[in-house]
């Protein structure tokens, strides 16, 4: 080596490099300008030679090998060449050319950093992860990574022989991220990260900001270009307001891609382009009016359904690409159907390829297990109250939505977040500052990603699955809430659930579970969900916990379905369970399908297709969904016949529909109060047999009495048939029926007054002849009474003669001597 060389070499700063503890390789590797010269050098583990060749002119330039690692610099007069490539020959004699990652200085500006650090970079994905991009010229990708605890980070992968000494970082001095461009890596090439960490400790971990994933059981990053994709959903875009307002129809198809349909030669997945064409068409059909999809974000592990994600910005390569799933939500928004999310904030995975021990300390997690871990689930919580953590789950959530345009995100587990004592024994966990059980960093987060999420996209919906009585989910943030759109409603599920599980018989004993949800169905905004909760791990399947025989389980779930529909809230049906599946949910097969050759199951399918027509087109069903107003009881209190009924309303009367619902296994007749007088047509009986019932519907309209009944002015007889639920469309009548109606009450009147004159003649000539009768009968004792006084006069004086007569012969003896 010559002399001067040698004492340009920053020796201890090369055995760093070459050791790979060097967190700055920028400021020694590449070219670099001394003097009238510049000084060039470069690490190649293993190589034999080096050469550098520039441009212009094709110059070569043989490279000293300053260290026997593969070590090599030379000095080169002149100023930095516009392009240059190095010719590296390997042991084996070929021949490898490659651009010096370490003549271009690209990095995140202080300014990125500061809003990251600060936990409020609401597009760190822009800056974070691999980007390509063209520098000075030359195209390539710039790669950054967060990970402040490590001694060295470097890109490796195919590119460079997954050799971690090849492109070693540079750590940015306002803060813990490193990064480096490297040129010629394009879109679609393997990378990980190598971290040393501090104590020697190097291992290989995947990108948490990379657009793409390798297929499982592959665990590399891909290098992914998603800017290039042209949308051509603006309408929906532009309307989108109107279809996500707080009193729309909401009907969500929950599925899990993989399972929805497969190939039908090869039993594989279907790509996602495929899928939205055979979801579309099933959807339009079926009357819903959103998918929610189960996690696609990128997961090692099938059996966790997406629920344990490793990459949270790629979607899952099980069905394609990042621009096939693009393609996938603008499809679906062009046939008008909105697209949710799952999203799982709550907790990631333990996989050594994720987040876990990131950079050899616990950069996601806590490091106590009493706050970092879930005992019962495996994985690790985030650590909520660290800003850059905060930021990489709050910049996600608005990922999803603003670049692959999808239109809800539904939240996973959030009472897991809320408590930190959730699924924890006494000693497991650590209460807050305030000695309290809640988490108030992971309250913050929510908040502040609603906050956000609400300025930036504000007819985007936020739902939460929360199972506790956390007050004010969807309350406003400015009074004191978390600011969610919708919370699943778990106690209606739970306590419905209970309810129809019971023989009828002893339904009696349990009505409260069935009205209870009524009490606090106005304290949030909610969903009623059926959701794949319900239908895995031994739970049964919809159709399965229906109580009975076979025909009873099918008029059981036809019931419960008109029940859910109707009842206030938007609606969730998880897939198979609108065509009544046995099976329970198995991420290893498709939904069985052939179920629709059987009249009883498609009938049930057919019951969901109109009940969502009927819900969509009936406003009393969502208009005043969120408010009081729009419901009322009939009749809640009969628990012994096992039936209510109630309406739905809107402002309008005349939009009234009326619900009855039975659900004891005998037919009854209910006379059901309303308080308008008209009539009421049944748009929808469970028992028709288009759904496979035996067709005991009320066929024609029923029109009112004026019969006082459930407090009403007005009541109609319907019959309901065994399991059962009927609905009623109120109509009233028409001018001509309203005055045949006042005719004809005309004519009764008529004759009612008629009859009433005739009855009181008629009592006038009874009361006349009475009155005569009793003259006589007083005239008759008159003649009596002046009969038996002569006949008494006459005795009477009969008597005197007598007494005259004895007193004359009393006289007479006493004159005689």
């Amino acid at each position: 080596m010559n002399s001067k060389l040698y004492k340009l070499m920053n020796w201890p700063r090369i055995e760093g490099v070459i050791y790979s503890e060097e967190d700055n390789p920028h400021d020694i590797l590449g070219p670099h300008v001394v003097g009238k010269s510049v000084l060039f050098q470069t690490f190649q583990p293993g190589a034999m030679a080096v050469t550098i060749k520039t441009q212009p002119g094709d110059k070569r330039h043989k490279m000293e090998m300053v260290d026997e690692t593969g070590y090599f610099a030379c000095l080169i007069s002149g100023k930095i060449p516009d392009d240059y490539v190095y010719e590296i020959k390997n042991k084996d004699g070929n021949l490898q050319t490659m651009r010096d990652a370490y003549k271009y200085s690209v990095g995140i500006d202080a300014k990125d950093i500061d809003k990251f650090n600060a936990g409020i970079h609401y597009s760190i994905y822009e800056k974070l992860g691999a980007h390509p991009m063209t520098v000075q010229g030359i195209s390539g990708t710039f790669f950054a990574v967060w990970a402040p605890n490590a001694q060295r980070v470097s890109v490796v992968g195919d590119f460079n022989g997954w050799d971690g000494r090849i492109h070693q970082m540079k750590r940015n001095a306002e803060g813990g991220i490193f990064e480096i461009f490297i040129p010629d890596v394009k879109p679609g090439e393997c990378y990980k990260y190598e971290i040393k960490a501090k104590g020697g400790l190097t291992f290989m971990k995947a990108d948490p900001y990379a657009f793409g994933q390798q297929l499982r059981p592959e665990t590399a990053s891909i290098v992914r270009d998603i800017s290039g994709y042209q949308w051509k959903d603006q309408k929906w875009m532009d309307n989108r307001a109107a279809f996500q307002s707080e009193n729309s129809p909401i009907s969500v198809y929950e599925l899990y891609l993989g399972s929805f349909k497969r190939n039908a030669d090869t039993g594989e997945y279907l790509n996602y382009r495929e899928l939205a064409e055979e979801i579309i068409k099933y959807v339009k059909e079926t009357g819903y009016t959103h998918v929610e999809l189960m996690p696609v974000m990128e997961h090692p592990l099938d059996a966790s359904w997406g629920y344990q994600v490793i990459g949270y910005y790629a979607p899952t390569a099980r069905y394609g690409s990042p621009e096939d799933f693009m393609y996938f939500v603008d499809a679906l928004h062009q046939a008008g159907i909105g697209v949710i999310l799952d999203w799982v904030p709550a907790h990631f995975p333990r996989d050594t390829h994720g987040l876990s021990g990131f950079d050899g300390t616990c950069l996601y997690e806590h490091m106590d297990p009493r706050k970092g871990a879930h005992p019962h689930w495996g994985t690790l919580i985030y650590n909520y109250g660290r800003p850059q953590v905060s930021n990489y789950l709050i910049a996600n959530a608005v990922f999803w939505v603003e670049k692959y345009h999808v239109d809800g995100i539904r939240m996973d587990a959030v009472a897991s977040m809320l408590y930190l004592d959730y699924g924890k024994r006494d000693g497991e966990w650590v209460a807050n500052i305030y000695g309290g059980n809640e988490n108030l960093e992971a309250v913050e987060l929510l908040k502040h990603l609603n906050s956000i999420m609400k300025k930036r996209n504000p007819d985007v919906l936020m739902i939460a699955e929360e199972s506790t009585a956390w007050p004010k989910i969807t309350g406003r943030l400015d009074d004191g809430g978390l600011g969610f759109d919708l919370k699943w409603n778990m106690g209606f599920m739970n306590d419905y659930l209970s309810y129809i599980g019971n023989d009828p018989y002893f339904r009696a004993h349990h009505h409260n579970e069935l009205t209870f949800s009524m009490i606090y169905a106005y304290s949030e905004n909610f969903m009623l969900v059926f959701s794949h909760d319900e239908v895995v791990h031994g739970k049964s399947t919809m159709i399965g916990k229906m109580p009975g025989i076979l025909e009873d389980k099918f008029a059981n779930l036809r019931l419960t379905y008109a029940y859910m529909m109707t009842h206030p809230g938007k609606k969730l049906l998880f897939m198979g369970q609108d065509i009544a599946e046995f099976k329970e949910f198995d991420e290893t097969r498709q939904t069985e399908w052939a179920l629709l050759n059987y009249n009883t199951h498609e009938g049930i399918h057919r019951l969901v297709k109109d009940l969502n027509k009927l819900y969509r087109e009936k406003p009393a069903l969502y208009a005043l969904d969120t408010k009081p107003e729009g419901f009322e009881w009939i009749n809640c209190i009969s628990p012994e016949k096992c039936m209510v009924s109630f309406m739905r309303k809107t402002d309008k009367p005349e939009e009234v529909l009326v619900v009855t619902v039975n659900f004891a296994n005998v037919e009854q007749e209910f006379v059901i109060g309303v308080p308008y007088e008209g009539k009421y047509k049944e748009i929808l009986n469970t028992d028709a047999k288009c759904y496979g019932g035996l067709g005991r519907v009320n066929g024609r309209a029923k029109s009112v009495s004026e019969q006082e009944a459930d407090g009403k002015p007005y009541s109609f007889k319907m019959t309901a048939a065994p399991l059962s639920a009927s609905i009623f469309a109120f109509v009233p009548y028409t001018e001509k029926e309203k005055h045949q109606i006042e005719k004809k009450k005309a004519e009764l009147e008529a004759e009612r007054r008629a009859q009433a004159a005739m009855q009181e003649a008629d009592e006038a000539r009874r009361q006349a002849l009475a009155a005569k009768e009793e003259a006589l009968a007083a005239k008759k004792q008159a003649q009596e009474a002046e009969r038996k006084a002569k006949e008494a006069q006459k005795k009477a004086e009969q008597e005197l003669l007598k007494a005259q007569e004895a007193q004359d012969r009393a006289q007479t003896l006493k004159n005689t001597p």
